[in-house]
């Protein structure tokens, strides 16, 4: 009998092998997408796990995210991600954490188990700069941040990474103290690069030709009549965008539309009330990126994508990952029995 084993890798494991910088995961998402528009994939809608609902925060849950990745190097595995809105406040603790399981799809033993925040964070900022690159603005400059936490963070260091023509961010956040913070690391990262912290967030999305959101709102905020000609809308927080902006803008783009229709969510709500439907969302992004879709057609399209996040996108960064760390003897190496 064979004895199995597992490989560890911890978040400073992963850094070593590039897991710190937007690369690895744009090219994992991009094959991750793809293989989604090809049906070379499964991905069961994922649980939420809450306790006291009724009382807690909408940022307040574990939830499980299986999927197998098809391709010329098949994967299995699953994050189970955990989220506490008051964790940085209460206990100085980032708001999530993480961890990734992979598992052989031959065998379907675990072959690897590694910190998943980082992986989860980075890969959703790729998720943003893979769309900009087909529903920006080509040549933008100007992004619209919105929250200056780790998430905001990441987005930011890959657009920065990916897209050297932005010369200017406009940066809100509730508590201006962090927002200032991030504005210095990243002019002290960055030469040349203007980073203003806006009084309010009315004043920053006005200038975003990219808006991008990284909050933890329950309720919606930015209206359509703050969007600019031209802007791309990365709606990662999913609850920042009020409905008309659904309804009015030129093209809604999704990752998985079974996964945004659900859970309540802005897109669910909608449908529900019978103003928004499958048959008039654009596409799914990895229509856009096989050329099945289009992406943006024109200068002056307003364009959202409104991603909830899949559990592909985690286990193909976390197989690319894993694959890299083999390669470069990184992580521990554990015996199963």
């Amino acid at each position: 009998m064979n004895n199995p084993s597992i490989l560890y890798l911890s978040k400073q494991d992963i850094i070593s092998v590039g897991g710190g910088s937007s690369d690895l995961y744009v090219k994992a998402l991009t094959n991750a997408l793809e293989l989604h528009a090809q049906k070379d994939i499964v991905q069961p809608l994922k649980p939420y796990l809450r306790v006291d609902e009724q009382n807690g925060h909408i940022a307040d849950r574990i939830i499980a995210m299986p999927a197998y990745v098809g391709g010329a190097a098949p994967v299995s595995g699953i994050k189970w991600i955990g989220s506490k809105a008051d964790n940085p406040q209460k206990r100085g603790m980032e708001r999530a954490s993480a961890l990734i399981v992979l598992n052989d799809p031959e065998t379907n033993y675990p072959i690897a188990v590694m910190e998943g925040s980082l992986i989860s964070g980075m890969r959703t900022a790729a998720v943003t700069v893979l769309a900009a690159k087909y529903l920006a603005r080509p040549g933008f400059t100007t992004v619209a941040c919105m929250g200056s936490g780790i998430i905001a963070r990441m987005q930011l260091q890959s657009l920065l990474e990916q897209f050297p023509s932005i010369t200017t961010i406009h940066l809100f956040d509730l508590n201006p103290d962090a927002a200032t913070r991030l504005a210095n690391e990243l002019t002290a990262k960055h030469s040349g690069l203007q980073v203003i912290v806006a009084p309010d967030a009315e004043s920053a999305v006005r200038q975003g030709d990219l808006v991008v959101t990284c909050t933890v709102t329950d309720k919606p905020y930015i209206p359509f009549s703050w969007l600019k000609r031209g802007a791309f809308v990365s709606n990662i927080s999913i609850m920042d965008v009020e409905k008309e902006v659904f309804l009015k803008a030129d093209k809604v783009v999704v990752d998985d539309w079974d996964q945004c229709n659900r859970e309540k969510k802005v897109i669910n709500q909608l449908v529900l009330e019978g103003t928004f439907s499958r048959e008039k969302l654009h596409a799914e992004l990895g229509e856009i990126l096989t050329g099945a879709r289009p992406g943006r057609e024109n200068e002056d399209e307003i364009i959202l994508l409104n991603p909830m996040g899949l559990a592909i996108e985690d286990i193909a960064s976390a197989h690319e990952v894993y694959q890299r760390a083999v390669r470069e003897n990184a992580g521990t190496r554990l015996n199963l029995y």
